[in-house]
């Protein structure tokens, strides 16, 4: 039998991470299973396992945890994205991709809760730009100058609003209509080169 060293132990800002990490993920699972009116920092805190001290230290109002949560998920998604190896074909449906799963379940939760909630609303504000911002240089780097500013902004405009039209279409439906539509406008945006 061979002595295995020791791990080094954690220092604070690994554990710190740790439990960050943990508490966000909670949170994203949260939002996506129960919605906004449901997920309060005592659910958080049940499923992600940290002492309510530990939460309220890093995210001391709700408001702060779940535009956190989108966030903390926004970055993960933009690096899966980027992170593919790339062909040189990408085109704007990655955009459409971007507008999915639990990212996008998430953020609709907090855009219809902003409505009537202006701390809420007031916290997104930041968020939103975040993402504006994630998408147009992400778009950049994926696509270089093959669409112009406003190309890519009416497609992410043209992917939400499809996006939140999906919840009142079976996924079947749901498939057809966004390949339908996403070939058509993948011919107006194209341009010859």
């Amino acid at each position: 039998m061979t002595d295995q060293p020791t791990p080094a132990p954690r220092t604070q800002a690994q554990r710190t991470a740790a439990t960050q990490a943990k508490v966000l993920d909670a949170t994203i699972e949260s939002l996506v299973e129960l919605g906004y009116a449901k997920t309060t920092t005592q659910e958080v805190n049940r499923r992600a396992g940290v002492s309510r001290g530990a939460l309220l230290h890093h995210f001391p109002t709700r408001e702060s945890l779940v535009v956190a949560a989108v966030g903390h998920l926004v970055d993960r998604r933009m690096t899966e994205i980027l992170s593919r190896p790339r062909t040189g074909d990408e085109d704007i449906a990655v955009i459409f991709e971007a507008f999915g799963g639990p990212l996008f379940d998430a953020a609709l939760e907090l855009w219809v809760a902003a409505r009537t909630d202006s701390g809420l609303r007031d916290a997104i504000i930041p968020l939103e730009q975040k993402v504006s911002d994630a998408l147009l240089t992400g778009s950049a780097e994926l696509f270089g100058s093959r669409y112009t500013p406003e190309q890519i902004a009416l497609s992410v405009e043209l992917a939400r609003g499809l996006a939140v039209s999906r919840i009142l279409r079976t996924p079947a439906a749901d498939r057809a209509l966004v390949d339908q539509l996403l070939t058509a406008w993948k011919d107006m945006v194209t341009t010859d080169e």
